[in-house]
């Protein structure tokens, strides 16, 4: 197998190169959903782990940004970088699937210090493949299809992610049920499966083609300081990190909330954000075209304060004494959370994409991965720390009326423990959203035209799709079709006339 770059790829082979980005994300995506999030924590809860420890299990992935630098320094070197992607994601998967086989070999099992040490490794080797992946992707990719592309690769992969997450969620609730003594068995399980995914998945990459990249010839630390001289991508570092740390202050526990304090079953967390990833899903289409039709920055613009209102609105789930209202409150919250969360995602990635000059792309987005890597390691192992402090100090509301000598209290405020956290990372991350305006991007257009074109395109498609077209009082099925074909063509028209108006 040939692993050198090419000077020069044909369409074809980048559309055969998309396709089979598309297979590694999938087998990728099914690894990440049995090794981590909410199957990690509850197997972290379940050996016993500290809070401290859930801490560190969530600054993991962000914590081992920095091994990125060895990635750069290995691109300048060797300038293949599907070689050093292969080589490394092979070796990022070789810890989950000794995690999968311990049990196995091992009488006494796997200690939380083992299971950690395990996956710093696994993500220590990631770090190091997944900074020479953004730059290999990035040329392969089209300028201009960067939103579709990634907006399309992610609808996929969260409709993998549902599926898997559902099933695997219920199986797990049977063997707690049936088999409670095999439920740590059944996690390392789940591990030793997502190695071998993850095992498909380089196996893929090796066979994407790889655009030749020019040479970056400066020394490391030379290059690690141009983003910094570039103040339109120095602004960008300042929003994103500022953002990372207000959310992994309070999103990193919102599993172990339900979980702890208002007493969910796994299950029901579960089904809850399936619940946001599908909302993220049916949403994804339109932020991609969007992405590419207006820019990014006006798209978090948007997204952005949902999302903030979610984090916030986190805090009063516990107050109400019923569990029905509880989940009905967090299911309106995993909703509208999942369509910005997709929404803000796609939009920081692909500003990072577009803003990073093409020949040290690799530098630009290593050097945006690492500091928003930093304040996002902070911030939960920050949280870890005081969770114990705020556990002990809660602060309570409450509005008394006394009519007739009857005393009804009702309470308007009532935080404890993680809410505290809410509260702080929502105001944190408004806070944030200052130094998003200082960002230039080219294509920039106003928040306010979007929204307003976002209004029109909503009020045209629903009396599209609520028109009937009825002739001598009879339905027409086949007429029906033919005007709306005509109908739709007219609008996809009108509305490029709209958007090149706006531009």
């Amino acid at each position: 197998m040939n692993l050198r770059p090419s000077a020069f790829l044909t369409d074809r082979q980048i559309k055969r190169g998309l396709n089979l980005v598309m297979a590694d994300g999938m087998t990728s995506e099914a690894m990440v959903v049995f090794t981590s999030g909410t199957f990690l924590t509850a197997m972290a809860v379940n050996m016993g782990a500290t809070n401290f420890q859930l801490g560190l299990f969530a600054a993991l992935p962000t914590f081992t940004t920095v091994f990125q630098l060895f990635s750069i320094w290995m691109v300048q070197r060797f300038n293949n970088r599907r070689a050093i992607t292969a080589l490394f994601n092979f070796l990022a998967r070789l810890p989950i699937l000794a995690i999968g086989i311990i049990p196995f070999v091992f009488t006494r099992g796997t200690s939380i210090q083992v299971l950690l040490l395990m996956l710093f490794f696994q993500h220590v080797f990631g770090d190091i493949a997944g900074a020479s992946w953004n730059s290999w992707i990035k040329d392969l990719v089209p300028g201009t299809q960067l939103g579709s592309f990634f907006s399309r690769r992610s609808r996929i992969a969260q409709v993998l992610n549902v599926s898997l997450s559902l099933a695997t969620a219920f199986g797990i609730d049977y063997v707690k049920l049936h088999y409670p003594q095999q439920e740590i068995l059944t996690y390392h399980l789940l591990f030793l499966i997502g190695g071998m995914l993850g095992m498909a998945s380089v196996a893929f990459l090796l066979r994407t083609p790889e655009p030749q990249s020019l040479p970056m010839d400066d020394k490391l630390l030379t290059l690690f300081g141009k983003p910094l001289k570039n103040k339109n991508f120095k602004n960008l570092l300042i929003f994103n990190s500022f953002w990372a740390f207000a959310l992994n202050l309070a999103t990193p526990f919102f599993s172990v909330f339900m979980l702890k304090t208002i007493g969910l079953p796994l299950s029901y967390i579960i089904g809850l954000g399936i619940l946001g990833q599908i909302s993220g899903i049916l949403s994804l289409k339109l932020w991609g075209n969007y992405s590419d039709w207006f820019s990014n920055k006006t798209l978090i613009s948007i997204c952005a304060p949902l999302y903030i209102a979610c984090i916030l609105a986190f805090a009063f789930v516990g107050m109400p004494a019923s569990t029905s209202i509880a989940v009905v409150m967090l299911a309106a919250i995993h909703i509208i959370s999942g369509a910005a969360t997709a929404g803000i995602n796609l939009a920081l990635s692909n500003i990072g994409f577009k803003l990073a000059p093409k020949q040290e792309a690799i530098v630009y987005i290593s050097t945006k991965n690492m500091f928003v890597a930093f304040f996002s390691t902070i911030a939960p192992m920050l949280g870890g720390l005081m969770a114990d402090y705020f556990a002990t100090h809660p602060f309570s509301w409450n509005m008394q009326f006394n009519a007739a000598g009857d005393v009804s209290n009702i309470t308007l405020i009532n935080l404890q423990g993680w809410n505290y956290f809410f509260i702080i990372g929502g105001l944190l991350a408004l806070t944030s959203l200052r130094y998003l305006g200082k960002i230039k991007e080219e294509g920039e257009v106003e928040r306010e035209k979007v929204v307003n074109h976002m209004h029109v395109s909503f009020r045209k498609r629903l009396r599209t799709n609520l028109g009937r077209e009825v002739t001598n009082g009879i339905y027409h099925p086949r007429t029906t079709v033919k005007r709306k074909v005509v109908k739709m063509v007219r609008h996809r028209k009108q509305q490029r006339e709209e958007l090149k108006n706006i531009a």
